[in-house]
């Protein structure tokens, strides 16, 4: 019997969406191919009843088992692994897969792993702020009118993610660090880092786009990252013992 994606530690997570009616659409493209949990972070309308004249009566439980939250950070604290969904792409986003491809990564991942799958607002998509989180990004591709519809674009990839196998029965991804934990370590990477003068205080958060793309393409496990800041605390008391002792003299 071939692998699978867990479907049951899935969760489609939508940014700031505007419309009502593209979250009850959404809600019916999951119910489409089995995905339960929806996420809404920061929607800008609400309405139930245009919510649910576009989910139809079937989806109606994924609708009233929906996570709304104000703050992105605090939402996908207890996730794993997640990926944001762009069709813009450059050296600041690179398109690191296909909804084909990422189907495929996450079998083994899903088994142990809570994973939330990103898509942005309609009007302008994900920004870098949003993707900082993600380890890795999805592409879909499309002729050179790229823009797809937030509904349609969440049924292309849960439709992969249905259809996706594997023959490989022993695959099996070990728990990774949630984004609570990452978030932690990114934070006191940042403090140590600023603090010995690696990163430009000017441009803090380009500096950290960069590590956090280098640290997100093998992703982390929690005792990595507990190794990551312990590192981090050496560091930083090791600087404070040599400013004392230059203070000293």
């Amino acid at each position: 019997m071939a692998d699978r994606v867990n479907r049951d530690n899935l969760a489609i997570v939508l940014v700031e969406p505007k419309l009502p009616e593209n979250i009850g659409a959404v809600a019916r493209a999951m119910n489409n191919m089995d995905i339960r949990r929806l996420m809404v972070v920061n929607p800008g309308n609400m309405d139930p009843d245009r919510v649910m004249k576009m989910a139809t009566s079937h989806s109606m439980d994924i609708l009233e088992n929906m996570k709304v939250h104000d703050d992105l950070r605090g939402a996908l604290a207890p996730f794993g692994y997640i990926a944001g969904t762009t069709a813009r792409v450059g050296a600041m986003r690179p398109a690191l897969t296909t909804p084909k491809n990422f189907a495929k990564d996450l079998i083994p991942v899903s088994k142990e792993n809570d994973v939330a799958i990103l898509f942005g607002p309609e009007d302008r998509g994900l920004s870098n702020g949003h993707l900082s989180y993600c380890h890795t990004i999805i592409n879909i591709p499309t002729s050179e009118f790229s823009s797809l519809n937030l509904a349609q674009a969440v049924m292309i990839v849960c439709y992969e993610l249905f259809q996706a196998t594997s023959e490989n029965l022993d695959s099996k991804s070990p728990r990774l660090a949630n984004s609570f934990e990452l978030e932690g370590m990114y934070d006191h990477l940042d403090k140590v880092l600023t603090k010995i003068g690696f990163i430009n205080p000017q441009n803090p958060e380009r500096w950290m786009w960069n590590i956090r793309r280098f640290l997100s393409r093998l992703p982390l496990q929690a005792m990595e990252v507990r190794v990551i800041r312990g590192i981090c605390r050496q560091i930083d008391w090791y600087v404070d013992k040599a400013v004392r002792k230059a203070k000293d003299k």
